[in-house]
């Protein structure tokens, strides 16, 4: 019996590490983009994360990569609160009031597009939002990130604002479809 299930065990790790290959070179969006790696998340401390918190034994992918940048490139909105952390761009504050974005690391490009504002398309509607910060794709699940996840390869997080902009009731923040560009 217990020659049995240590076979189950290591067929089990067989197929993790063959998904864990697969994973690790998906296309996206015509573009070849490679995982920098995956990890096991360990629960938060009790009380440190108070919503959307990495869970116990979740694998998580990080990337550095994002879909190439087109006239209408395509993503998904994230709601986001500026309120409580710097953002990477200029190290202030902003106001959900404001119309700020955040993008995933390898739209963030190393802060090339910091200041610039970006036109965001969704729920009917388009609207015009700064770049202050980046949502880091490629590290999640440690105090400095408030124990969340690593934010996906296609996200832009948006303020309050901008989803109200967007006409997107109160009751459905959340995740967006959107398309958004450079202007």
């Amino acid at each position: 019996m217990t020659k049995l299930l240590n076979k189950n065990k290591l067929w089990c790790s067989y197929i993790v590490v063959l998904f864990v290959i697969i994973c690790r070179s998906v296309q996206i969006e015509g573009q070849n983009c490679r995982t920098t790696g995956y990890f096991r998340a360990s629960s938060p401390p009790s009380g440190q994360c108070t919503s959307n918190c990495c869970v116990q034994n979740t694998v998580y992918f990080t990337f550095q990569c994002s879909p190439s940048v087109t006239s209408q490139t395509p993503g998904i909105l994230s709601l986001r609160s500026f309120q409580n952390n710097q953002s990477k761009c200029d190290n202030v504050y902003h106001f959900d009031k404001s119309m700020v974005v955040g993008l995933s690391t390898g739209w963030y490009d190393g802060g090339s597009r910091c200041g610039k504002v970006i036109v965001i398309s969704g729920n009917g509607k388009t609207v015009k939002a700064k770049v202050v910060d980046e949502c880091d794709s490629t590290k999640g699940c440690e105090a400095e990130e408030g124990y969340h996840p690593p934010c996906g390869y296609n996200i832009v997080a948006a303020s309050k604002a901008v989803w109200k902009a967007l006409g997107v009731p109160q009751s459905q923040l959340g995740q967006l479809n959107i398309t958004w560009a450079d202007t």
